[in-house]
């Protein structure tokens, strides 16, 4: 019950310690604190009436209780009003979580801070999961972090909600944000994190009605996440071409595809790649170009990954494989690299070398759907 409770509710709970205590260390340690005290305490008199103000009241307690402990805080304690204290004025932003990733897209912190920090803070993501969004070790993420948190405090970064006016400024961010909490949930089947990307993604276009990339990323997430249903049956993982179209999200596929306006920026295109992949059949000359202007846009290995996948169906799997080659040495921790490519090596008959290459995904995957799948085709070969 209190892992659900923590799925549920860490990012408000965390988004509204923060709006009262203007510190993310201070409110994510107070967070912890309460919902550590709610495994014990819930276990033996119930669940509360209202389990999220419940963590809300206790984490201000603890937020409150650690500042009085540290006298470098002492300042803060003078300016924190008492616990009954008001919420937040009210903003532009119609949600406390939405607020929190605006708060933490400062432009003084470095973009990939911003992200890593917001990850931590409202999807509740550790260390090693967030190292994986980012390709990197766990301890660079680890350095990262700490370099962000200690700019703030020595800077003094303000965490207070923008003004409408600057609200644009921070929304690459914000979109990045949100994509890689889609992103984590959808790839680990962490079906919450997904929902709550998505939700995210709604009140943001309601909040910038004219941003095609805001759009364009609801339009991305829902038609992924339509097929979500397909994607593994009894257990098992399913390729797109084996899905079952029954299966998917008609009502989302709807909704993302009225979205889809143009391919002027990055969301764009890559919401008309994912409604392309909603035809029958699939248009995948169309989608190769689609990536090669992704590519062009970002300059992403990843993109080049995926865009081996289109080439793959219109040129065949060694001029795919070609491209997995290529970026190869940018995208060797990446799981969906080595399994790619073991794919592309299998099509061309090359079983050894797609041995190799299972086992180095099966080695990096996260998750049991995936790891199934591996060990199937490696048992295939």
């Amino acid at each position: 019950m209190i892992d659900e409770i923590f799925r549920a509710e860490w990012g408000r709970v965390v988004a509204s310690l923060v709006g009262f205590c203007r510190d993310v260390d201070v409110a994510e340690e107070a967070a912890q604190e309460a919902f550590a005290l709610a495994s014990q305490r819930w276990a033996r008199d119930g669940l509360p009436d209202e389990p999220r103000a419940w963590l809300v009241t206790v984490g201000r307690n603890k937020a409150i209780d650690r500042l009085r402990r540290e006298r470098r805080h002492a300042e803060k304690v003078q300016l924190l009003p008492p616990p009954a204290e008001t919420p937040m004025p009210a903003t532009a932003i119609p949600d406390e979580r939405l607020e929190l990733i605006f708060l933490c897209c400062h432009p003084a912190l470095a973009p990939e801070a911003r992200v890593a920090l917001t990850l931590r803070a409202l999807g509740g993501l550790d260390t090693a999961e967030i190292a994986r969004a980012f390709l990197v070790s766990e301890e660079t993420m680890k350095r990262r972090l700490t370099r962000a948190r200690t700019k703030i405090k020595a800077a003094g970064v303000p965490f207070a909600v923008p003004g409408e006016d600057l609200l644009p400024a921070r929304l690459g961010t914000v979109l990045a944000v949100l994509y890689l909490i889609f992103n984590q949930g959808y790839g680990d089947q962490r079906v919450d994190l997904a929902a709550e990307a998505i939700d995210l993604g709604r009140m943001l276009v309601r909040l910038l009605p004219g941003e095609p990339e805001a759009s364009g990323l609801l339009a991305l997430m829902l038609l992924h996440d339509a097929r979500r249903d397909a994607r593994t049956r009894d257990g098992e993982l399913v390729l797109l071409a084996d899905q079952d179209r029954s299966r998917w999200n008609a009502a989302q596929i709807a909704e993302g595809r009225a979205l889809v306006r143009g391919t002027d920026g990055p969301y764009a295109v890559q919401a008309a790649i994912a409604a392309l992949q909603t035809e029958d059949p699939i248009d995948w000359a169309a989608v190769a170009d689609l990536y090669a202007r992704l590519g062009e846009l970002t300059g992403s290995a990843v993109v080049e990954l995926n865009r081996a996948v289109a080439v793959a169906e219109t040129s065949g799997p060694g001029a795919a494989l070609a491209v997995v080659d290529a970026v190869a040495p940018d995208l060797d921790g990446y799981r969906y690299l080595h399994s790619t490519r073991a794919e592309l090596l299998r099509r061309l008959g090359d079983p050894a070398a797609a041995r190799t290459a299972y086992r180095r995904a099966l080695d990096l995957t996260t998750t049991d759907p995936e790891r199934r799948f591996l060990e199937r085709r490696l048992a295939e070969l």
